[in-house]
């Protein structure tokens, strides 16, 4: 039998709620045969599963103290992420990039580290960055006559989207939502902040709590734009939706 080649780990980033999960969701309804050849990684996770989430499809929801318990294991990266205790099985990735592709769609801090995690140094990547703002639209607000705190605008943007996105899920808002929401929505600006470390950046103000991606025959508006972009950068082209971050864009 035929040595097979090495897969490549595909990381899709970006504050919760900019539009991570319906865009893979759209990849597999429009390009099956681009999602076909993704296997997801599965992370673990301390905190409780979102309505219609699932054990081990969505994360391995294990209790904190299980996690926590991962640490001294050297085939295991543990982290904290908004608050939760998280944690990325290396091996387990090492064994599934020997004969395929392997998407990570989650959180920046996390998807740096998949780029810089020294065992996985020799891996192919392609890192793509799902951003709530543009380069443009950012470099206009951060203009000193806009008098515009862009840490603010990024957690109020956020803010908004987690709110929608919520009530969709649920008719009712506890406290705990409430409080989780202000834990995300105040950690999106230092995720954008890790933007410039992807190879490619993609704007979207189609977020989670869009009905841009599902409502309508075929995405519309920014969901199509970035569905496209990402269905090209998996392919290996070019898009004119995606972007490149300098590391100073953002102060």
């Amino acid at each position: 039998m035929a040595e097979r080649s090495q897969g490549r780990l595909v990381i899709l980033s970006g504050p919760s709620g900019v539009g991570k999960s319906p865009l893979e969701k759209s990849l597999q309804r429009f390009f099956p045969e681009l999602s076909n050849r993704l296997q997801r990684l599965v992370l673990y996770n301390s905190r409780a599963p979102r309505p219609g989430e699932s054990d081990s499809v969505d994360y391995h929801f294990r209790t904190r103290e299980q996690i926590e318990a991962l640490r001294p294991n050297q085939e295991f990266v543990v982290m904290e992420v908004r608050g939760d205790l998280q944690a990325v099985d290396i091996q387990g990735l090492s064994d599934k990039l020997a004969s395929h592709d392997v998407l990570f769609e989650g959180n920046p801090f996390i998807g740096s580290i998949l780029q810089t995690a020294a065992r996985l140094s020799s891996v192919p990547k392609l890192s793509i960055f799902l951003a709530p703002l543009s380069r443009e639209e950012i470099i206009y607000l951060k203009r000193p006559d806009r008098s515009v705190s862009l840490s603010e605008l990024v957690t109020d943007v956020m803010r908004r989207k987690l709110l929608r996105r919520t009530r969709k899920q649920k008719l009712d808002l506890s406290g705990a939502d409430l409080t989780n929401i202000e834990k995300r929505a105040s950690s999106a600006y230092r995720e954008l902040q890790e933007a410039w470390h992807f190879e490619y950046v993609i704007p979207n103000h189609d977020g989670e709590d869009s009905e841009h991606w599902d409502a309508f025959y075929y995405p519309i508006g920014d969901a199509r734009k970035s569905l496209n972009a990402f269905a090209a950068l998996l392919q290996g082209q070019t898009s004119p939706d995606a972007e490149k971050w300098e590391k100073n864009l953002l102060p």
